[in-house]
């Protein structure tokens, strides 16, 4: 099986609702972001697939819908606030913890049809989540 890995840098800010500890507060992250993609065979170059096409499908996207914006939860009363001051907010489902920020970058990935493996999100220099195909237990 071959792999390669996109490493791709961003920033954003969020908060955790019901939760106890700093991260209740908004704050921000400079986040890093490692994509894996698999196969078992390469393209007529070699390759699982250049990594140039892997940062137009992904690290564009990441820019345009993730960079310097507030991920907040879509029931965060904080979201209406922000949008009203005309600040940048992404609602998502469930709290925008690293797992589910590095879930919802996957499943993007997967929409793309790249044969991704895994995401893994630093969310600081030593802490990191990872969302894959196999922790998916849909997908078993």
């Amino acid at each position: 099986m071959y792999s390669v890995t996109r490493v791709i840098h961003f920033c954003y800010g969020h908060r955790l609702l019901d939760y106890e500890g700093k991260c209740r507060h908004p704050h921000g992250h400079n986040g890093r972001i490692e994509i894996t993609l698999l196969s078992d065979k390469l393209d007529g170059l070699g390759m699982v697939m250049d990594f140039e096409e892997i940062k137009h499908r992904v690290q564009r996207w990441v820019d345009e819908t993730l960079d310097h914006r507030m991920l907040l939860c879509k029931r965060d009363p904080l979201a209406a606030v922000l949008r009203d001051m005309g600040e940048p907010v992404v609602l998502m489902k469930e709290n925008p913890t690293a797992e589910n920020i590095a879930r919802m970058i996957y499943e993007h990935a997967s929409q793309e049809r790249l044969p991704v493996s895994s995401v893994r999100l630093w969310e600081t220099a030593n802490s990191y989540a990872e969302y894959g195909a196999d922790r998916d237990p849909k997908r078993k």
